[in-house]
């Protein structure tokens, strides 16, 4: 989780800074208007990125841990049916 931090602060300073470098440059204020949309046009495109990449992670996690329950539950039910073979065959046994 701390790279998701160290993310989203690196993407917030470098936010805060262009904005601010936007602002304080000596333009027109209508360039430094279009500037800001198209700043911040960007920024909303990158958080959109970083959000959907990390929905991909989470749903990667969940499949392969899908998986290794699935395989989990097959190997016990496995264990088990020879579990109950061999005291089937030790009672059988028993009573020979």
């Amino acid at each position: 989780m701390s790279n998701k931090n160290t993310l989203l602060g690196f993407v917030a300073g470098a936010a805060v800074g262009a904005l601010a470098g936007i602002l304080l440059a000596p333009e027109k204020g209508s360039d430094t208007r279009k500037k800001i949309t198209d700043k911040s046009s960007d920024l909303a495109d990158s958080v959109k990125n970083t959000f959907a990449d990390f929905i991909d992670q989470v749903k990667n996690t969940y499949s392969k841990a899908e998986g290794k329950a699935e395989d989990f539950e097959f190997k016990t039910k496995a264990k088990m049916n020879n579990l109950k073979g061999e005291v089937k065959t030790a009672v059988d046994n028993s009573f020979s």
